[in-house]
């Protein structure tokens, strides 16, 4: 099914408003974090729960809800999920306790669970695979790669001049123009399956698996890697991976049927994409540190050191389509990355009393450049060959590998940096304010250069993995480049 519309790209436009909803609400609140534990009188292991709540329903629910949006209707679960979503972010505005803020998060992490890959899912159909596909791809992966760094200065102009309820009020007019808009243009999607058996016992193994190893991913840093606790999670976690591909197997109607990994591109784009997302992931969490506990940053003033990072990045996504065009995605896909680790290397040489335009703003830009190209040619390789009715399926796919990726990485960081930190003060016998922003550069230079090497092996991993022949649309799972 190719639904066609000369609406094409407005419908594109609102889909991407959409997706830049749910990536945007990742990043906003971290800003607006101090207010709300002031407000509402919570602990620092209690405060991260409003980030976490959030990251952990939307990444351990995305492949339910891409499959769900290829058995029920991409139109259908894309409506409800933006309704949802838009209702939750107002009762988040609303809240009256770190408790009701934390449980509401969790609800609007499901429902873009929910609202993402039927997005996405959308786009594929809607968009004949080649340069045109292409070109939609580029606007998708400029939002979903740009959406943090705007979320971050968003977040500080809200927080600072309207309240840190608007960072979730927002949602509500925005959320509601798109439903509006998206009930009369977007074309129905009815299911393509021959059947609408939705594989609960698969669901519920691969959910709780997911949702277990993100929970367990952010705890480690506090708790320790070799922790009871976090052991026990990562070994629940296991089980179920296990067990949801034992009934992966046998279920009649699955809900990943693994022969979609046969697809080359499939299974080498969802792996490359979890180290791109966990470099991504780790240089704006500790380049907003940086700012705000070494240069003295004020809030909107970090929000405003980032806004180079979406341009470069939009710049790159623009222009991505006529590249691809020229050499292919697999090129690009190699070299790109490696652009991102030049970028990623220059921000590893950061200093104490550094200048943003000397020492930072080089190296985001090169960044962002790499990051737009990397995410365009990245969504076209892994999702080129995919038959129509598994389109929400690889939608959730690579974005469940962007969540894990950028979980994974940002844990594993962030205990390389507290103990780098801890280790730098002690060595240096002193506790002055001086020392301790000393000891925070120096992790953050060792941070930078793990990001760099996460960017490199993606780049690796597409020069060995990823296959340049592009497959046909109607192509049957399983019959792609081997």
């Amino acid at each position: 099914m190719k639904p066609k519309t000369t609406n094409h790209w407005f419908i594109l436009a609102l889909l991407a408003t959409a997706q830049f909803m749910v990536v945007l609400d990742v990043s906003i609140v971290n800003v607006m974090l101090p207010t709300v534990q002031h407000a509402f009188h919570l602990t620092e292991s209690n405060l991260q729960w409003i980030v976490t709540a959030y990251t952990i329903t939307f990444g351990g629910f995305l492949l339910l809800g891409g499959r769900a949006a290829d058995l029920f209707g991409r139109r259908r679960v894309f409506l409800t999920g933006i309704a949802v979503f838009a209702i939750v972010s107002l009762l988040d505005g609303l809240s009256q306790s770190g408790g009701m803020l934390i449980a509401l998060r969790a609800f609007q992490g499901l429902a873009g669970a929910f609202m993402s890959p039927a997005a996405l899912s959308i786009v594929l159909v809607t968009y004949k695979e080649g340069h045109e596909r292409n070109l939609a791809l580029s606007v998708w992966g400029a939002v979903a790669s740009g959406g943090a760094a705007v979320g971050v200065l968003l977040g500080g102009i809200l927080t600072q001049y309207l309240g840190w309820r608007w960072n979730f009020f927002i949602n509500v007019p925005v959320g509601l123009f798109v439903l509006i808009a998206a009930s009369r243009l977007v074309p129905k999607h009815e299911s393509e399956e021959t059947h609408n058996s939705l594989d609960l016992p698969g669901a519920i193994s691969v959910t709780a698996g997911l949702m277990l190893l993100v929970y367990g991913l952010v705890k480690a840093p506090t708790d320790g890697w070799t922790a009871h606790t976090t052991l026990t999670y990562f070994i629940i976690s296991a089980i179920l991976f296990i067990l949801f591909i034992i009934n992966e197997k046998r279920a009649a109607h699955p809900l990943v049927p693994l022969s979609i990994f046969k697809i080359r591109n499939v299974a080498g784009g969802d792996l490359i994409q979890l180290f791109v997302a966990a470099s991504l992931f780790s240089v704006f969490f500790f380049a907003s540190l940086y700012f705000q506990e070494v240069l003295l940053y004020s809030p909107v003033r970090t929000g405003l050191s980032f806004l180079v990072v979406p341009i470069a990045i939009a710049i790159a996504a623009t222009n991505a389509p006529r590249l691809i065009k020229r050499v292919g995605f697999k090129p690009l896909l190699v070299f790109a990355p490696l652009l991102t680790a030049i970028g990623l290397y220059i921000l590893a040489h950061i200093t104490v009393q550094g200048g943003y335009f000397a020492h930072v703003m080089p190296g985001l830009i090169i960044m962002g450049f790499g990051l737009g190209l990397t995410f365009v040619s990245l969504l076209v390789a892994a999702t080129s060959g995919v038959a129509p009715q598994l389109s929400g399926l690889a939608s959730g796919l690579i974005t469940t590998s962007q969540q894990v990726g950028g979980s994974l990485g940002l844990a594993v960081l962030a205990g390389i940096v507290a103990s780098s930190t801890a280790r730098y003060i002690t060595n240096a016998h002193s506790l002055s304010p001086l020392t301790q922003a000393a000891g925070a550069v120096h992790a953050f230079h060792i941070a930078f250069y793990f990001a760099a090497g996460f960017a490199v092996m993606a780049s690796i991993l597409a020069l060995i993995i990823i296959k340049q022949k592009k497959i046909p649309i109607d192509s049957p799972v399983g019959t792609g480049a081997l």
